[in-house]
């Protein structure tokens, strides 16, 4: 396993990369500092060779917290895995300072093994494996208080130093913004040569306090030229688990997901309603696809829609 760059790492770009003091150390540090060699981090060699055979990646993005990204990503893999039993999916959890994954995927208490390829991740179902920094805590309330250098050495290391094997799509649950783990997530994946083997759905809420930020987000996938699947707008309305009428929580008093798909130029996926059934079994780790109501059927048409992106 190969050691963290140091805390204070300018980052690999940096006109000071080498020659600070942080940089000390370093096994890194002569290449970072000679200018007549191309800065670009040895990890990204690793990392490609660790995921040579992760057929394509999907980034599950918005650059607002609180719309649901956890929670869309563990719905969608769970959809995906059943309506392709002879395809592997796996999960990567890079929201170093809050992984809801293990819980959500029902996987909270479970140990992250070693063997001589790596670290192996946990299995969830036959064609389902989930990888987070949740499972080397001691305690699910243990805070993760780390700079955003030693959080971009997790996130490599999880990247070329987990035994993912075959998958056909590895789907990353990121944090919200457009920070780090973002910027290290993309170089780290980004192949020029297959530009569409790494691709990117966006989540988002129908209020214009989510949407601002979300817009951003789509503008960050466009600058770094990452093809957008497209948008989910989740808790687009309430379903009431008693009478079954809809309401909404948050009014698309400017339109809403579709508005602003429009007004990008990024299809919208679909919309998903805040259900008590399915945010139940979430929170308890249950598999929901065996739940039959609008919002699994909503589920259902965005998945076929995703997997046909990539066909």
């Amino acid at each position: 396993m190969q050691a963290p760059p140091p805390e204070h790492c300018p980052g690999t770009e940096s006109e000071q990369a080498g020659k600070v003091s942080a940089c000390a150390g370093c096994p890194n540090q002569s290449i970072c500092s000679d200018p007549s060699k191309k800065l670009e981090d040895p990890g990204k060699a690793l990392v490609a060779e660790s995921l040579k055979d992760v057929r394509s990646k999907l980034l599950i993005l918005s650059g607002k917290g609180g719309v649901g990204k956890s929670t869309v990503t563990s719905l969608l893999t769970r959809f995906l895995a059943r309506s392709c039993p002879q395809s592997n999916f796996g999960v990567l959890d890079i929201d170093i300072c809050g992984p809801s994954q293990p819980r959500l995927m029902g996987a909270l208490g479970e140990n992250v093994h070693q063997s001589g390829s790596g670290w192996s991740p946990v299995g969830i179902d036959d064609n389902v494996c989930l990888m987070s920094i949740g499972f080397l805590l001691g305690s699910v309330d243990d805070a993760i208080i780390w700079r955003g250098p030693k959080k971009n050495g997790m996130i490599r290391q999880f990247l070329s130093e987990v035994d993912w094997g075959n998958l056909d799509l590895l789907l990353l649950d990121t944090p919200p913004g457009t920070s780090d783990e973002h910027l290290s997530v993309v170089s780290y994946l980004k192949d020029d040569n297959k530009p569409e083997s790494l691709r990117a759905v966006v989540v988002t809420t129908p209020q214009e306090v989510a949407l601002l930020d979300v817009r951003k987000e789509i503008n960050f996938c466009k600058k770094q030229n990452i093809p957008i699947v497209g948008v989910i707008e989740n808790m687009s309305s309430f379903r009431c688990g008693n009478c079954g009428n809809s309401s909404e929580i948050f009014p698309a008093k400017t339109g809403g997901a579709a508005a602003m798909c429009a007004e990008m130029g990024v299809p919208l996926l679909g919309s998903l309603p805040l259900d008590p059934q399915v945010a139940k079994a979430c929170d308890s780790g249950e598999d929901i696809t065996e739940i039959k109501n609008t919002t699994t059927e909503a589920l259902e048409g965005i998945c076929s829609r995703i997997m046909a992106s990539f066909s």
